[in-house]
């Protein structure tokens, strides 16, 4: 059984109390002994509607236990099932007609039809990589699935396979020429990236095989950029509220390979992470609730790390940092100006 100590009038678990006052208040401007106290007259006010709530809902179980025991529910059809339980209060009458509207909801949640991840956030290994999977490498998706078929010398068994590594590539450009095409010509006839500035803003400038110069169709849906030593190193494209970014470095193994040095090409992939406390995970006692807060206030603050050994060496698991670019209309991304550049268009 947990050791408890009496504070704010309730009797709490020493793990949680030691949580509290030594890794979630000091910051906060919260004395933790405030915190106590508060959550103390909450319980007070709320534990007898709880408890009559509860009372309640016995109570109509009890009526609906008895009325298929009687036989009589068993007999029943649905409308007969529906005028019970509006006889017993467990249903109620449909009401008018009512509309709902939210504010301040984040654009991820409001305006992104993005894929959406669920993990138990008492695993800190599981939480820090759905936290970071909001970026995926699109070549490491490509080489490590079924979506490249196997055939013509394009196993995944071994090490690299420069075939396989090949047909990655090719994907990966039908897919920029599909949801951020180019004026004219492919990704795949691409020998540099560049940058020409019109109007207060860059715009995207590619030179193709033939010597021409091409950019985006659709110029706006490029939005940002990186360099390095004064050359582009990553490219921001923006399709539906979802970005790529290409990634540029020809020193890189894979760069050296591709007439445009372009290493990788990163997407936009679960753009929203449940760090489930409940359906995924059972936290019952003081220590499974110690470890999942203590997990998640790890996650806020940024500090959450947990080890793992992968082929033989030790890494550490980490929140990946915060991503920013050059935004093409200047200024930085991603920025606090809703009508800037990140979501907002």
């Amino acid at each position: 059984m947990a050791n408890r100590i009496e504070i704010g009038g309730l009797q709490v678990a020493k793990v949680l109390d030691d949580l509290v006052r030594n890794a979630i208040a000091p910051g906060t401007g919260v004395d933790a002994d405030h915190f106590w106290r508060a959550l103390g007259d909450i319980v007070r006010d709320l534990g007898p509607r709880n408890r009559a709530l509860l009372q309640r809902r016995d109570e109509l179980q009890a009526q609906i236990d008895q009325w298929y025991l009687s036989g009589a529910g068993q007999r029943a059809n649905a409308a007969e099932r529906k005028a019970f339980l509006l006889e017993i209060g467990y249903l109620l009458p449909e009401g008018d007609d009512f509309s709902v509207s939210t504010s301040n909801v984040d654009p991820e949640i409001a305006e992104i039809a993005g894929p959406q991840l669920v993990v138990p956030v008492d695993n800190a290994r599981y939480a820090l990589n759905a936290a970071n999977a909001r970026w995926g490498s699109l070549y490491d998706a490509l080489y490590g699935t079924d979506v490249i078929p196997e055939t013509e010398g394009r196993a995944r068994s071994g090490g690299y396979n420069p075939a396989r590594g090949a047909a990655v590539i090719a994907q990966s450009q039908q897919y920029l020429d599909q949801y951020v095409p180019l004026a004219t010509g492919s990704y795949a006839d691409v020998t540099s990236y560049g940058l020409s500035e019109s109007g207060g803003r860059q715009n995207l400038v590619v030179t193709l095989q033939n010597g021409s110069t091409t950019g985006l169709a659709e110029p706006a849906q490029f939005v940002g950029y990186n360099q390095a030593n004064g050359r582009l190193n990553a490219i921001l494209l923006r399709h539906n509220g979802l970005h790529f970014e290409i990634q540029i470095d020809p020193n890189d193994p894979i760069g050296q390979s591709d007439p445009a040095g372009v290493k990788d090409v990163l997407m936009e992939a679960a753009v929203t992470t449940i760090q489930d406390c409940e359906d995924s995970v059972a936290a019952v006692d003081a220590e499974d609730k110690a470890r999942v807060y203590g997990n998640w206030n790890g996650i806020m603050q940024g500090t959450l790390a947990a080890e793992l050994v992968k082929g033989g060496k030790t890494l550490t698991r980490r929140l990946n940092s915060d991503r920013t670019y050059v935004a093409a209309a200047g200024g930085e991304l991603p920025c606090r100006d809703a009508a800037c550049c990140w979501c907002a268009t």
